[in-house]
């Protein structure tokens, strides 16, 4: 028996990632505002199975988002206008610090802001206490908020800026969450680099609208919301392979990611690691079937280490 799992060990292929000082089990995350706060699944998912779960965004005070309709279905995809709905850092800290002990899953907490003042204050407080949250996702990209989030994403002097003043704060995983809305996300991308970022996460959504041609109305009380799902794939490829040339700093691909061929085509991109996002709505387990499938890819093709794939797309010549 002892043998026999030494063998099986040495063909199983080793999805360990590393991203700055920390490893993690394999490269399947679970994106934020798509996993609750990383508690609400318990129930369902073997979460210490997964590589990371990335939380909702979490602000300085409590948001209510914005009034429905914020959620509608599109082909291949959905568009929401959440806003941003969550406790509050205060509150996130008293109630949901505590029950991830012994969750058997590295957290990554989220942060949205309005102003670098408040960006920089919710990380000083989570600082200022103990907890295993191994780092924080920063939200640079959110479309769906009037104020906050995606100025910061846009400017590559502002990123910078930001991401300098959050390094100097933390000696924690630092990653910054990059907007395909923006002229040429590999500015940003090195902005975020040279302001001491550990990685970059790419994609958020990308701007969309819905109508109703029989009512003449908009489906989203806002307007215009974040599209994501499958629809969605084919840009965020095309921007983690741009930012691949840019930066030498590990990415996170994320957008439109339901099955292990998206998630590997990612990794041929140049992501180190992925995000499952508007896939675990329909199944919250897609994650630990993305790894169980990408397990299999690897033996098949004989690769030994998951990071054998990334940045190894070939030109069609």
């Amino acid at each position: 028996m002892v043998l026999f799992i030494k063998r099986l060990r040495c063909i199983l292929p080793d999805l360990t990632t590393t991203i700055g000082k920390e490893t993690f089990q394999n490269p399947i995350f679970v994106a934020s505002g798509t996993f609750g706060y990383g508690l609400e699944n318990n129930d369902l998912v073997d979460v210490s199975k997964l590589g990371a779960i990335i939380t909702k965004s979490i602000t300085r005070h409590p948001r209510e988002g914005n009034p429905p309709p914020r959620i509608v279905e599109t082909p291949s995809g959905m568009i929401n206008s959440i806003g941003l709905a969550n406790i509050g850092v205060e509150q996130y800290i008293e109630e949901m610090i505590p029950k991830y002990e012994g969750i058997g899953v590295p957290i990554i907490m989220n942060i949205a802001g309005s102003s670098e003042e408040e960006y920089c204050e919710i990380l000083e407080m989570m600082e200022t206490i103990s907890s295993n949250i191994v780092g924080y996702e920063i939200n640079i990209s959110c479309p769906n908020v009037k104020v906050g989030g995606i100025e910061f994403g846009v400017d590559p002097g502002v990123t910078e800026t930001l991401t300098s003043a959050l390094r100097n704060r933390t000696e924690k995983l630092l990653i910054m969450k990059l907007s395909p809305n923006v002229t040429d996300i590999r500015q940003i991308a090195r902005a975020a680099e040279n302001g001491g970022a550990d990685a970059v996460s790419a994609i958020n959504t990308v701007y969309g609208m819905s109508i109703n041609a029989q009512s003449r109305k908009t489906n989203i009380h806002t307007i215009y919301g974040g599209l994501s799902g499958p629809a969605i794939k084919p840009i965020g490829l095309a921007c983690v392979h741009k930012i691949s040339t840019a930066v030498k700093i590990p990415i996170i691909g994320i957008g439109g990611i339901t099955n292990a061929e998206d998630a590997i085509e990612y990794m041929l991109a140049g992501a180190s690691s992925v995000q499952i996002g508007t896939a675990n709505f329909r199944n919250p387990a897609a994650g630990i079937s993305i790894i169980k499938a990408i397990e299999s890819y690897c033996h098949k093709a004989n690769i030994s280490h998951i990071s054998d794939l990334i940045g190894k797309v070939a030109i069609n010549e």
